[in-house]
C-alpha cells in the first residue's frame, strides 16, 4: 500500500495557501476602495469550515479505506475543487 499522507499534506498546504491568498486579495481591494468590512475575514472563517474542516474528516478516516483509493480520491478531487474555486474569486477580485 502506497503513503499517501504526504500528498495529502501537501494538497492541504495549497489549499490554504490559496484561501490565503484570497483574504490578501479581499482585504486589499476592501482597504483600496476606502469601504473596509469584516467580511472578507468572516467569508475565510466561514471557508475553514466549509471546505477545510471536511479535507481533515477525509484524511482521517483515510486510514479506515480498506481499497485505499477512494477516501483519497474524495480527498484529491475536493481539495482540486476548491483550489479552482479559490483561483476563479481571486480572478474575478482582481478584476474588479
Amino acid at each position: 500500500m502506497v503513503d499517501i499522507t504526504g500528498g495529502m499534506e501537501l494538497a492541504l498546504w495549497i489549499v490554504l495557501g490559496s484561501m490565503a491568498v484570497n483574504l490578501l486579495v479581499g482585504l486589499y481591494k476592501s482597504l483600496s476602495s476606502g469601504k473596509p468590512s469584516p467580511e472578507s475575514v468572516l467569508s475565510s472563517l466561514r471557508d475553514i469550515v466549509s471546505y477545510v474542516l471536511p479535507l481533515m474528516i477525509l484524511s482521517g478516516i483515510s486510514a479506515m479505506d480498506e481499497t485505499g483509493w477512494i477516501v483519497p480520491l474524495a480527498y484529491y478531487v475536493g481539495a482540486v475543487a476548491v483550489v479552482i474555486k479559490y483561483l476563479m474569486d481571486i480572478r474575478a477580485k482582481w478584476r474588479a
